[in-house]
């Protein structure tokens, strides 16, 4: 199937819903599309049905806001949700300008009964949020363990727990509601061990002041179940046979390295090191990338949100991450953005470009505020698994540097990390550490997995001229 259209936005999280509901109120004919069955991305997760609004508050924060934004674009909007997008392509070649050469959207809807569709645009906006940031530690791959995003996200979405006795862990402000969102659920949460300092923030009072309120409220939800908060302190090994039984805690130098250590016990192990954005598309069109603070490559883009190919705009975490406000703000400046380039009237909103500014300013004090740091590398033994599809050792690692790896690509053709199920989604960050260089964009023609049957059946759309 093939739909045409002035704009397709991939990702109906807060930044994709935004811009497309912004691009339809200037007069844009716009497609979303979502790999999900429902809206929401990964920060709002829908509740089982029935269960109340006051639930849906306590788990999620401005949802309300964000269901009226849905509820107005599929009065005004195509949405295909439950299709996963693999590529994105111009015909016709390169575009001199917004408008010039249909930009193609290749993706497949369905699980087992894969059906393609094809969506032309004359632009295209990526709001494809992030994922986790896992970093690797002897026992990371023992049942039980688990990202803190993953904690959530079964929280959130289906109001499972992930275990009884839980230890949050890792780095970021993330943490926090994690941590208060398992014990008000009835979890026993043995502790929050944050990595950096908790007050790491204090460098920067004015940008903390606008968030003091929210971090005292998640402050005290730990205080009332007793949940101990403790900075300068991480996971360093998790252990047990058939499942997690317990952690080791080690207390950290500022560079991390372990200074002393203790024993808790847990069922659960819920940590995360951050965010990476997911960055397949944009890196499949082009698109210019930058590093941010903490060295992750992320879409290079101007006020606007356009990126260095013309016609294509990027919004929410892809540009960096900071959260859900600012991806609806950014969202907003490039639905609108879009419709202006597309001729149509789009009046300025200088308030809406200060607010993304001053959101902005704040995401860059969290990355100051919580940065990796490299003593994470000490924690590592040479059988511990760095990347889990395919089980490779720290040990093999070593070996291909040994043997002449000079960088993550060659690490990977030696030893096979990041040649997974997951493709480096988790392990990427660790091999490019070990491998002694920054992170890189990822380079994969097809963003998702697809049959090669949907290859072979593959035909281009007409060219224009």
């Amino acid at each position: 199937m093939r739909a045409e259209c002035d704009l397709a936005v991939i990702g109906a999280g807060p930044a994709g819903v935004a811009g497309a509901l912004s691009a339809c109120l200037a007069g844009l004919d716009v497609v979303l599309i979502d790999a999900a069955t429902r809206p929401g991305g990964q920060y709002f997760r829908h509740l089982p049905r029935g269960f109340g609004a006051d639930g849906q508050a306590v788990l999620h924060h401005g949802l309300d806001r964000f269901l009226r934004q849905w509820e107005a674009l599929v009065e005004r909007a195509t949405v295909l949700l439950g299709h996963r997008v693999w590529a994105v392509e111009r015909a016709g070649g390169q575009a001199s300008g917004p408008g010039d050469g249909a930009l193609v959207v290749r993706c497949v809807e369905g699980d087992r009964d894969e059906r393609p569709r094809t969506v032309v645009a004359r632009g295209l906006l990526i709001a494809t949020g992030a994922h986790d940031r896992p970093l690797p530690f002897p026992g990371w791959d023992l049942p039980g363990v688990l990202t803190a995003g993953g904690a959530q996200a079964l929280l959130k979405g289906d109001l499972v727990v992930a275990g009884h006795r839980v230890v949050v862990a890792g780095t970021g402000p993330f943490l926090l509601p994690v941590a208060a969102g398992l014990a008000a659920a009835g979890a026993d949460v043995r502790g929050v061990y944050e990595a950096n300092s908790r007050f790491g923030l204090a460098r920067h009072p004015l940008l903390a002041a606008g968030r003091a309120a929210e971090a005292l409220g998640y402050g005290a939800r730990l205080a009332r179940h007793r949940v101990p908060y403790r900075g300068r302190h991480a996971v360093v090994e998790a252990h047990g046979g058939d499942a997690l039984t317990h952690v080791t805690v080690a207390k950290l130098d500022a560079d991390w390295r372990p200074l002393a250590t203790r024993t808790v016990e847990c069922d659960t192990l819920a940590y995360g090191y951050g965010f990476v954005p997911q960055l397949e598309l944009p890196v499949q069109l082009g698109c210019r990338t930058r590093r941010d603070l903490d060295g992750t490559p992320v879409v290079a883009v101007d006020a606007g949100m356009r990126t260095s190919v013309p016609g294509v705009y990027a919004a929410g975490e892809t540009t960096g991450v900071g959260g859900a406000v600012l991806a609806e703000a950014e969202g907003r400046i490039a639905g609108r953005a879009a419709a202006a380039d597309l001729g149509r009237r789009v009046p300025p909103l200088p308030a809406l470009s200060r607010r993304a500014g001053r959101l902005g300013a704040f995401a860059r004090a969290l990355l100051e505020a919580y940065p990796i740091r490299p003593g994470w590398q000490r924690w590592l033994r040479g059988d511990t698994l760095i990347c889990r599809c395919e089980e490779v050792p720290l040990s093999a690692v070593r070996k291909a540097r040994e043997l002449g790896a000079s960088d993550a690509r060659a690490v990977k053709l030696l030893a096979r990390p990041g040649m997974g199920w997951c493709q480096g989604r988790m392990c990427a960050h660790a091999v490019a550490c070990l491998a002694g260089e920054d992170p890189a964009a990822p380079r994969r023609p097809i963003a998702q997995p697809i049959r090669l049957g949907t290859l072979a059946a593959l035909t281009d759309p007409p060219k224009e001229g």
